[in-house]
């Protein structure tokens, strides 16, 4: 028996055109074009470089105070929400619309990260994390032994 892949633009052959276009109307959105499409999580870059990393997240829109950063142990959780309310008023009619935009994006750090340090700036609609690496037990215990 071979499998058939379920496409719904196209009724399967036992199907009416009754049942396709209930089958059509039915669906959700997501169904066609991925649930994925609908998520809204900002792009994330983390570039690595020799003393820290930076962690840079894409939310335009928002203002630094929409922003929520919660660290618990090596577990980096970044969140943010902004709610917009407006109301219309006319003779006769009142219009109303509501904006909500939230989104929750959370990280496992690297044991290197010195956790002490890190830091955030919101510029040009780009959150920047900054997070400085430990210094390295090599580095802290290098020195010159004296021989007596």
């Amino acid at each position: 028996m071979k499998p058939v892949k379920f496409n719904p633009f196209f009724p399967a052959p036992t199907k009416g055109l009754s049942n396709f276009a209930e089958d059509f109307f039915n669906r959700s959105i997501s169904d066609f074009v991925g649930s994925d499409f609908f998520l809204n999580q900002p792009s994330v870059n983390v570039v690595e470089k020799e003393d820290h990393f930076r962690m840079e997240v894409a939310a335009p829109g928002l203002k630094k105070e929409d922003f929520k950063i919660d660290l618990d142990g090596d577990y980096l959780t970044v969140s943010a929400k902004k709610e917009q309310k407006e109301e219309v008023k006319d003779e006769r009619y009142t219009r109303r619309e509501f904006n909500f935009q939230s989104f929750q994006r959370s990280f496992t750090l690297p044991e290197n990260v010195n956790t002490d340090k890190v830091g955030a700036a919101y510029e040009n609609g780009v959150l920047v994390l900054s997070l400085p690496k430990k210094e390295t037990e090599a580095k802290e215990t290098t020195r010159t032994i004296e021989i007596k």
